[in-house]
């Protein structure tokens, strides 16, 4: 065990590294930022700390353990390592855009997770012996270090990737609430009957035809978050750019606004589910749309949005409003 003493340090220090990525802001740097030598050298950073984690895992994986000043020196080249993917993430400014750096943020703290973790489980790992979870925690540092390639490389490649991944989740959500809403099927169908009475005898778990007209114009709005993110998206691949301040910044506004329609067909989805509260509906229908009409305020106001798309936008402007008033309508009753 006295072997190993060094690592208790050294993870000590990881997570003091990790505790400053997770609250931290980076410097805005004094000398000029270059993106391909950022890349560069997260690239070079993120290697040398794999390299690292598997000269690390072996030094443990078989007798005779490794004396305690070599402990040491394996100790002191991994925090050496993380401390230098630290320092390249700090590099990147705030102007080359929020959805960048956190994607970045991420993968950086995903790398000192796992190092964190593989060093924990030498530490508690039975003496001279390579266990399963020690396999485990070297292949999540591997694989947490090769992730740096496939980051998106600016800003506007950032933000397509969050719309891109906000979109799979809301069609997700709309076939199933499509697939629910069949005509005839029950949304608690595979809820096993009651052993007494042989049926489900609780009406609360069926939709009434009134609920059904109020849901349809509630999966409107669904679809149309579905066709706003899809519409938003194909625009910032077409027109988004991150070659000046301003552009940058629209594209983070776009981001942060579009990233709660996810959340916000999450609530109304689950809102819909019998036995339904029509006020419950309302309130999470109109909180959707406010979120829809913002994004497509900020989307026409932006440079991803030139005359030839703002069709789509008034499109899908109404479309919102019509359905919202459908909501409305349908529920102006239990106000």
């Amino acid at each position: 065990m006295e072997a190993r003493e060094p690592l208790r340090d050294v993870r000590g220090a990881l997570r003091a590294v990790l505790a400053r990525l997770r609250e931290g802001e980076p410097s805005e740097g004094r000398e000029p930022f270059e993106l391909p030598r950022f890349w560069d050298a997260l690239g070079q950073t993120f290697q040398v700390t794999s390299q690292e984690a598997t000269k690390l895992s072996l030094a443990f994986s078989r007798p005779p353990l490794p004396s305690a000043e070599n402990c040491r020196k394996l100790g002191e080249d991994v925090q050496n390592a993380i401390l230098a993917v630290a320092t390249v993430y700090y590099w990147l400014p705030k102007g080359q855009g929020t959805t960048l750096r956190k994607m970045v943020r991420d993968a950086t703290t995903e790398v000192v997770e796992g190092m964190i973790q593989l060093t924990d489980t030498i530490l508690k790992a039975p003496v001279e012996s390579l266990s399963q979870e020690q396999l485990i925690s070297t292949g999540g540092v591997w694989e947490a270090c090769e992730q740096v390639s496939n980051l998106p490389r600016d800003n506007q490649a950032a933000v397509v990737s969050a719309l891109a991944a906000s979109l799979g989740v809301v069609k997700d959500a709309v076939e199933e609430m499509e697939q629910a809403l069949v005509e005839g099927q029950d949304p608690f169908g595979d809820i096993v009957e009651d052993e007494e009475l042989g049926f489900r005898g609780n009406r609360d778990t069926y939709w009434s035809e009134a609920d059904r007209q109020l849901l349809s114009s509630c999966v409107g709005l669904m679809k149309a978050s579905k066709a706003c993110l899809k519409k938003v998206l194909a625009a910032v691949k077409a027109h988004g750019k991150a070659d000046s301040p301003e552009h940058i910044a629209q594209l983070d506004d776009l981001a942060d606004i579009a990233n709660e329609i996810s959340p916000s067909v999450d609530e109304l989805a689950l809102s819909m589910y019998p036995p339904v509260n029509p006020l419950a509906v309302r309130f999470n229908a109109a909180k959707l749309a406010s979120v829809l009409t913002k994004v497509l305020e900020i989307a026409k106001t932006s440079h991803v949005c030139p005359p030839s798309e703002e069709g789509w936008v008034q499109f899908l402007t109404g479309a919102v409003d019509h359905n919202m008033n459908k909501v409305k309508s349908f529920t102006q009753g239990q106000l």
